[in-house]
């Protein structure tokens, strides 16, 4: 007999549950727990990848990257923070405006070697049609009319309070 030692029951639980946990977090993988974090942080782009089945969309006669390009530059005249996405991902995850954090997805399907499909996705009705009407207005370098500004509800002017 070993004297000094002493073992509990209940030592035992302990370790178990380690186990399990530990295990349970292994086998769920280190995606998992990223997108729990960057969910925590507010930086999940996950809701807006879900959206994409209603998002507004619209094909641009531009390459890939100077499509991508574009809609960076457009998107800085337009005061939006971009927090995720990047030219790989071929996707970008902003935020309204620095002020108004309503997200927005915005993603980038090379259709061909001169055509890129963009879709603009948001848990927000308004984000969605109010960044894809001024962003697809901008790469199209047409103005918007008042009749169409009129029509589709989404006012062209927008400014910082």
């Amino acid at each position: 007999m070993i004297t000094g030692v002493s073992y509990k029951h209940n030592d035992h639980k302990y370790v178990v549950w380690a186990v399990v946990v530990g295990l349970s977090l292994f086998l769920s993988g280190c995606a998992s727990l990223k997108e729990m974090a960057k969910g925590i942080a507010g930086t999940s782009t996950k809701e807006l990848e879900r959206g994409r089945a209603a998002a507004i969309s619209q094909e641009f006669p531009l390459d890939y990257f100077t499509c991508f390009a574009k809609t960076k530059d457009a998107l800085k005249g337009m005061q939006s923070y971009i927090y995720a996405g990047n030219i790989k991902q071929h996707m970008l995850a902003i935020y309204m405006t620095t002020t108004d954090t309503t997200p927005v997805g915005i993603f980038f399907t090379e259709k061909g070697k001169n055509s890129t499909m963009i879709e603009v996705s948001s848990p927000s009705t308004y984000g969605k049609e109010f960044i894809s009407k001024k962003l697809f207005t901008s790469l199209s370098g047409k103005p918007v009319s008042k009749e169409a500004e009129a029509k589709s509800g989404v006012k062209q002017e927008f400014t910082l309070p």
